[in-house]
């Protein structure tokens, strides 16, 4: 049994959480709502993000950051990427010993590019951080909960961490495979959410099968552009934390990037979509920073850019398809 503190309620936090209790571990989760810490702990149940799902009954919560930070030397990050530099930053204020940092968020920091390892690196003091890692993939944290099989990779620069990653959360529905291109699994993780974003756009305008893959197929190209020019290696982009996220965050209902853009391809506003939404979705800031990388890189990414026009210029979706459609004749 070790002792591993899951900080983020949200319904991917819960899921793993609930893996990790399978697996016999002793886990503590944090989260700021007094509601669902209190209906985790006492009736095994996350309604708010997981409704109908009965958990471990092994499963608790608390709203204490120092009682889960000084609960384990493992931490598990299931917050929005928008949150990672503030919950670091109470984590290195509270911690009484080096952790190990697992964090499972997909997305990029806007203005300056940074993945979520670099994020932790740079707030977290030397002596507070024993090793950082990603746990990502094609992963509903719906199915997950459910015990479905699912597959994922664990991406480290540290040996250690990626081989601790896979033996805390591998089981009989849970396969876990280790990867030691960080920079390439953060970032595949973070892209396939705009292409998610542009999937949803077009299933809601009617476009049909052909419109979303090649989508899909061009997106894979983008994402592997912006990634290798990043450091990462290209045979990343055709294992779990490429192909296999792009596939299922873009052609499931329970993707709320595709859910997103398939309200917007039906004529809601950004704002009222992601109101409506009632959870994050990481592709709408990530495709701002995405955008923004792909000039400061000089990467051509015409997918990012022309999503990017949609969500922050008001840009018709109508006028980018015909721009994407009658670009410069090229090779594949």
């Amino acid at each position: 049994m070790t002792a591993i503190s899951v900080l983020g309620t949200g319904s991917w936090g819960t899921a793993l959480a609930n893996v990790l209790l399978d697996n016999g571990h002793d886990v503590l989760m944090w989260g700021r709502n007094h509601t669902v810490a209190e209906s985790l702990t006492q009736d095994k149940q996350n309604p708010e993000y997981l409704p109908d799902i009965i958990l471990s009954d092994r499963m608790t919560a608390t709203t204490s950051i120092e009682s889960a930070v000084n609960h384990a030397d493992i931490l598990i990050l299931a917050v929005p990427t928008k949150g990672i530099r503030e919950i670091c930053q109470q984590i290195d204020q509270v911690t009484t010993g080096p952790k190990t940092i697992i964090h499972v968020s997909k997305g990029l920091e806007p203005k300056t590019f940074k993945r979520i390892s670099e994020i932790i690196e740079e707030v977290m003091a030397a002596d507070h951080l024993q090793g950082v890692g990603v746990l990502s993939g094609p992963s509903h944290a719906e199915e997950v909960a459910r015990r479905q099989p699912t597959t994922v990779a664990i991406a480290s620069h540290d040996k250690e961490v990626r081989q601790l990653g896979q033996d805390l959360f591998m089981c009989d529905y849970f396969r876990v495979y280790t990867n030691d291109d960080l920079i390439g699994v953060e970032i595949g993780g973070a892209l396939k959410n705009i292409i998610a974003l542009a999937a949803g756009l077009s299933d809601g305008l009617g476009y049909g099968d052909n419109a979303k893959a090649a989508l899909m197929t061009r997106g894979l190209a983008e994402i592997t552009r912006l990634g290798v020019k990043m450091g990462a290696d290209p045979m990343t982009y055709l294992g779990m934390a490429g192909l296999g996220d792009l596939i299922v965050t873009c052609t499931s209902v329970h993707s709320r990037n595709w859910r997103c853009g398939e309200m917007l391809g039906k004529g809601l506003s950004l704002q009222q979509a992601l109101d409506s939404m009632g959870m994050v979705v990481e592709g709408v800031r990530t495709t701002q920073a995405a955008y923004e990388m792909s000039r400061a890189y000089e990467v051509e990414m015409p997918i990012t850019h022309a999503l990017y026009d949609v969500l922050f210029n008001g840009g018709p979706v109508e006028q980018n398809v015909r721009v994407l459609m009658n670009r410069q004749k090229t090779n594949e």
